[in-house]
């Protein structure tokens, strides 16, 4: 293995040796959160931290901040114990855990204050950071009234209010555009070059990629540490790109991933990638049933390849949720439809003349950065903001005449968490079966149904508030459609969980497609949005660009000139090509 760079004449900033995490008594406590791992920090380099929910990684991070003290094991900061470097520690969790009440300076003050910065040093620390950062025109504004990635930037700043030699950043891309993704990276990458050690914990594996070093974590223990070239060498040659196969690519994705030869797949525009299980052969077409036409290339592996091989694979293509679902009727009504919707608070513009139509059996995408008016579109075709001009109709339903009959054709998922964290798992689906209008009989049979294929048997007495981040998504995506909704709105619905629980939310969406659900979906994770049959990119409360995947990657090429753009290159591309455009009427006016 390749050693991560090191910092000449120095050792590791931190190591955890042997780490043992254990909660409660009894038998609450036989299973570990962390089992026996070891890590090591080393200055000048960015050491990434992988794993799907409930693998670990923000007990270890908070083990290593000080935050609390392991079971059994070591950890040294700086040669010592981390409560004699917490002055060197920087440290920003996963949650946004400043005072959204406060504005960007106060947030920044507080932080001062709490980590003893001299008076006289504040000013210019100030500065510096809102420089670094690109917040200075921010300085005035509340916390709560900053978009996601100017947020995450917010608390890397307040992390950094005295410049740290250790810096444990615990997901700070969760929910963050993949222009403030790079914009964070490109920041975290100049402290490297400070010597700073740097433990980033991620859900994007795309940024494990650009890490020096990389451990995964699964059930408490390590699985790999490395640099992530081993992980993804691991699976060369076993992983291929299939187009022209005959069925539907939803289908054929469903039937390929059922394949015990096959341990993962994902669609991409109208192809399928595949990975192969190991010590298996590469299924030719006719294994495949996919048709004479039918392609199959090898595929540059990825690292989030090698990752879903080492967890044993994905999940299988057949959606229990959609075994179980009805069929929605075959109708000439389209499903959603936005006429110039359009909403502004005062003078602020929120979503400017949005158009599209959306018919039976369709993912529609809704693509953007932060702030760009996303949600509130999403919000005006729920019902749940009233627009200021234009209109909207949810199956066949007008939104300003019969609001409460569209709003019972559909289900909803909040981007943010948001059922009742002081109810019980039960109890929060008992809720919404009576929202959605289910009798006792339906609703006792609905919430059975529900616990079962979402398995949250185990969890119904608990609180949902408690529930890992995974299990709070299923929650959600269980009360949203408890009641078969032709239309599903999923605002967010994979953000911050890992990618094996992703792929399941996914299963479940394909096969509800199939069943003639219409969905409309946001995400910042542009490999989802590859799952769409049309995406629209807002930006700057206006669409910018229209299409299926394949035509948006095939603009963003002639754009940039790349051979094979991703779904994030033709994000950033398109998005470039209108502040230009922006730029240049500006300056002809």
């Amino acid at each position: 293995m390749t050693d991560a760079p090191a910092v000449p004449g120095k050792g590791p900033v931190a190591t955890a040796t042997a780490i043992v995490k254990r909660f409660g008594k009894g038998t609450s406590a036989l299973v570990p959160a962390l089992d026996g791992v070891g890590i090591e920090i080393r200055p000048g380099a960015i050491t990434g931290l992988v794993g799907p929910d409930g693998a670990g990684k923000t007990t270890l991070i908070r083990i290593l901040a000080g935050l609390m003290a392991p079971t059994e094991g070591e950890v040294r900061i700086l040669g010592g114990p981390p409560a004699d470097a917490l002055d060197d520690i920087g440290y920003m969790p996963q949650r946004f855990g400043l005072y959204e009440e406060l504005t960007v300076l106060e947030n920044l003050a507080l932080y001062a204050e709490v980590r003893d910065l001299p008076p006289q040093d504040r000013q210019s620390t100030f500065d510096r950071l809102l420089d670094f950062t690109d917040l200075k025109r921010f300085g005035d504004r509340q916390a709560r009234n900053l978009s996601g990635g100017m947020k995450q930037k917010l608390g890397l700043a307040c992390a950094l209010v005295r410049t740290p030699r250790l810096l444990l950043l615990d997901e700070p891309g969760v929910g963050v555009d993949p222009i403030s993704r790079r914009e964070l990276w490109a920041m975290v990458d100049a402290l490297k070059a400070e010597g700073i050690g740097v433990l980033w914990s991620t859900a994007y594996l795309d940024e494990a990629e650009k890490c020096d070093r990389v451990y995964l974590l699964n059930h408490g223990k390590l699985l790999f540490e490395g640099v992530p070239g081993d992980l993804t060498g691991a699976v060369r040659d076993r992983v291929v790109r299939v187009t022209g196969f005959a069925e539907r690519r939803r289908q054929f994705l469903s039937h390929v991933l059922d394949r015990d030869d096959i341990a993962d797949g994902t669609i991409q525009g109208r192809a399928v990638r595949l990975l192969v299980r190991d010590g298996q052969a590469v299924p030719d077409a006719a294994a495949l049933n996919a048709g004479p036409d039918t392609r199959i290339e090898p595929a540059t592996p990825r690292f989030e390849d090698g990752f879903i091989d080492r967890l044993g694979g994905g999940p299988k293509g057949t959606s229990r949720l959609a075994a179980a679902y009805r069929t929605i009727p075959e109708t000439d009504l389209l499903a959603i439809e936005a006429k110039g919707l359009t909403k502004r608070f005062g003078a602020f513009t929120a979503a400017q003349d949005m158009n599209f139509a959306i018919p039976r059996g369709r993912i529609f995408g809704l693509l953007g950065p932060n702030g760009a008016g996303k949600s509130t579109t999403f919000k005006m075709l729920c019902g749940l903001l009233t627009p200021t001009s234009g209109s909207g109709a949810v199956a066949g339903k007008d939104l300003g005449h019969s609001a409460a009959d569209a709003r019972a054709s559909l289900g909803y998922m909040a981007q943010k968490f948001s059922l009742y964290g002081d109810l019980s798992v039960r109890q929060n689906l008992d809720f919404f079966a009576g929202a959605y209008g289910l009798g006792r009989a339906a609703a006792g049979q609905a919430i059975e149904r529900m616990a079962d294929i979402f398995e949250l048997g185990p969890y119904l007495k608990s609180n949902a508030g408690l529930l890992p981040l995974g299990f709070k998504q299923r929650l959600a995506l269980a009360c949203a459609v408890m009641h078969e909704p032709p239309v599903l709105f999923l605002d967010e619905p994979t953000s911050g969980v890992d990618p094996v629980t992703r792929r399941e939310f996914w299963m479940h969406i394909n096969g509800l497609v199939e069943k003639g659900v219409t969905v409309l979906v946001t995400t910042h994770f542009m490999d989802e949005a590859e799952y769409c049959d049309e995406v629209t990119l807002i930006y700057r409360a206006r669409q910018i660009a229209s299409g299926t995947p394949d035509a948006l990657k095939q603009r963003a090429a002639s754009l940039s000139g790349a051979d094979d753009p991703t779904m994030e290159d033709a994000f950033i591309a398109l998005i470039e090509q209108s502040d230009a455009e922006r730029a240049a009427t500006e300056q002809a006016a």
